[in-house]
């Protein structure tokens, strides 16, 4: 498991690192904007991540953005960032192709150099008229 989405937080620590109300933290999770991990006795537990994401929310709301317009730019980051992952994807499987395409013209261009035959040695065939 990645060390950003390890849950340490309980929602009081993790409502004071973003910066609200834990009863905020609730609302939050009711609108399905955060989803915290829960221990076996069902207790909240935020990770690093939650946390950067609850601050992403509080700078939204702080600009105005209602909570269903929150939802809507988290969504649209999220496919912002896959669809830049597929890009870098994408451009690593575009190198790869273009660094096969030059070790195949290497190939072929000295399977040229064995097919040339010296002028000197070669049987030209003269028709005549």
């Amino acid at each position: 498991m990645d060390e950003k989405e390890r849950a340490l937080y309980i929602i009081s620590v993790a409502a004071e690192l973003a910066g609200v109300h834990p009863q905020t933290l609730r609302i939050y999770e009711r609108k399905g904007l955060i989803e915290p991990q829960r221990t076996e006795g069902r207790s909240r537990r935020y990770s690093d991540r939650d946390i950067k994401l609850l601050q992403r929310i509080q700078e939204l709301t702080n600009e105005g953005v209602s909570l269903a317009g929150v939802r809507l730019v988290l969504d649209l980051e999220a496919e912002l960032e896959e669809a830049a992952e597929e890009i870098e994807r994408l451009k690593e499987r575009l190198a790869h192709a273009r660094r096969e395409i030059v070790e195949t013209e290497k190939r072929v261009h000295r399977q040229y150099r064995r097919d040339l035959v010296p002028v000197s040695k070669a049987v030209v065939r003269v028709r005549r008229t």
